[in-house]
């Protein structure tokens, strides 16, 4: 006999699944942070090692064909910037950096025109059905 699950239950395994993957990414995340920080206190990873490797990086998605064209060295150097600020460990740096984007997301999106979407009164409704007995056969409702 099929075992029977409710939609709730399912919905809480997979909730519960997605929380047990995201806590195992973000202790991965961590576990790299450590690594990283430690190779380059120690001297084995420099500035440049880094540019280079972002650069490398880009240069093999654009080979790949997952990117259009290589970013420009602005956008390279400001990407190595970022994680070298993580290496470092230059909170201060960070929390103004991120500030600094949240605004720019914020400015972005203010800036978008939101669609409006206008929903007619039933008596608008009513009075297209009627029209539509007429001219067109009853029952449509062409709204534009």
């Amino acid at each position: 006999m099929p075992m029977q699950i409710g939609l709730d239950e399912l919905l809480s395994m997979l909730l519960s699944r997605v929380d047990g993957m995201a806590m195992e990414s973000e202790n991965q995340k961590s576990r790299f942070n450590i690594m990283f920080r430690v190779l380059y206190k120690k001297g084995l990873i420099s500035d440049q090692d880094v540019l280079d490797s972002v650069r490398e990086e880009h240069r093999i998605l654009k080979d790949l064909g997952l990117i259009e064209e290589l970013p420009s060295a602005e956008v390279l150097e400001s990407t190595a910037k970022g994680l070298l600020l993580w290496l470092k460990g230059d909170a201060a740096t960070l929390k103004k950096t991120m500030a600094e984007y949240e605004k720019r997301v914020s400015d972005a999106m203010a800036k978008q025109q939101k669609p409006k979407i206008d929903v007619a009164p039933a008596a608008v409704l009513s009075q297209l059905d009627r029209m539509g007995d007429r001219h067109q056969g009853g029952g449509k409702k062409l709204i534009l």
